[in-house]
């Protein structure tokens, strides 16, 4: 303290000594003098106050505390540990940031939340709203997971921008964009997937995905990129069958499931040397391949809890494996059956 007050002096006397901070300089009560001082910083009222004897020592401190911007939790007895509001969602363009009059049960709030609601009512955001809702609800039945139902809504709100597929059925524009983020983040869905979740017709969604792909591909790929796919949009094929033998052996609950992924997936690759199989759907190649690497490995499943799983005829699988087990010789792998683990005997026959 006496530092301080001799460098105070010095400039007072002297006058052209230029004044400095001096950090060593400790704030302490002048009545008390107690080392170290015992004071208090009272937000409140902005002062600094002795603890022991209440004189006001310093003003207009400075709040340092943390301070909390959202009020969610008032009505509760629990602290909010949120700093800040809600994030903006980028789908609806900060529109979603306007002042909300909630309704609580009085007969002024209900007033006032009936008057805002006519008065700011968006119909545009309140679609918008109702097809994100819809996209998340068929995501999450198909587990598709959270990065195909972000694309899937960025797709529709490039078409609800671009005021394309006028006139079209929502809940069909929906699924197309559904259908289409899945095979852009590689996620396999098959068309008849999409299409068993909606009461729209299998030809309206086919046409409509026909015309989201025109669109898309026209588009400048930085526009087309998405929040969660930074990659451009590009046409793909149909889901082959050796990305649907993953999903499949999955839900078969196989004793090994990666070693059975493995071999019927490989199998699935194979099956393009198989005159028989071309032209032949997707899901009956991988149904056939996992109900054939079964028997091969003695992991046995029946062709009708397969066709359970993949939404084909046990007929049709059986049909598809009679072409596998008449090229068995050039299709299975010898490395596949190594060890005892496995035994070309124990395929039937078809």
């Amino acid at each position: 303290m006496s530092s301080a007050i001799d460098a105070f002096a010095a400039a007072q006397v002297g006058g052209a000594t230029e004044f400095k901070e001096d950090l060593n300089n400790i704030l302490m009560c002048p009545d008390c003098k107690e080392f170290p001082p015992n004071l208090v910083e009272e937000f409140s009222s902005g002062d600094m106050v002795c603890d022991s004897c209440g004189l006001v020592v310093g003003d207009r401190i400075i709040d340092t505390r943390s301070e909390w911007r959202t009020f969610s939790n008032d009505d509760q007895n629990n602290d909010d540990p949120s700093r800040v509001g809600e994030g903006p969602n980028l789908l609806l363009e900060g529109s979603q940031l306007e002042t909300t009059i909630a309704f609580d049960g009085g007969k002024g709030s209900r007033n006032l939340s009936h008057t805002q609601n006519k008065l700011s009512k968006d119909k545009a955001t309140s679609n918008l709203l109702s097809a994100y809702r819809e996209i998340g609800n068929l995501c999450d039945s198909i587990n598709a997971g959270k990065v195909v139902s972000d694309s899937a809504k960025h797709i529709f709100k490039l078409v609800d921008d671009a005021k394309v597929l006028k006139g079209k059925s929502q809940e069909a524009i929906v699924a197309g964009c559904i259908f289409i983020a899945c095979r852009h983040n590689n996620v396999p869905r098959t068309f008849r997937e999409i299409f068993s979740l909606t009461r729209i017709s299998k030809k309206e969604i086919g046409r409509v995905f026909k015309q989201l792909e025109a669109f898309l591909s026209k588009l400048d790929p930085a526009v087309v990129q998405s929040q969660s796919s930074n990659a451009a949009y590009t046409a793909k094929g149909s889901t082959t069958a050796d990305e649907l033998c993953a999903r499949y052996c999955s839900q078969l609950w196989f004793k090994n499931p990666q070693k059975m992924e493995k071999v019927s997936r490989e199998l699935a690759g194979k099956t393009a040397s198989v005159p028989d199989l071309a032209g032949r759907s997707p899901l009956s190649v991988a149904a056939a391949c996992i109900y054939f690497a079964s028997h091969l490995l003695g992991d046995i499943r029946t062709s009708k809890e397969i066709a359970r799983v993949a939404g084909v005829s046990d007929g049709t699988i059986r049909t598809a494996y009679r072409f596998l087990w008449n090229a068995r010789d050039t299709l299975v792998d010898p490395a596949w059956i190594v060890n005892g683990q496995g035994s070309m005997e124990k395929l039937p026959t078809p």
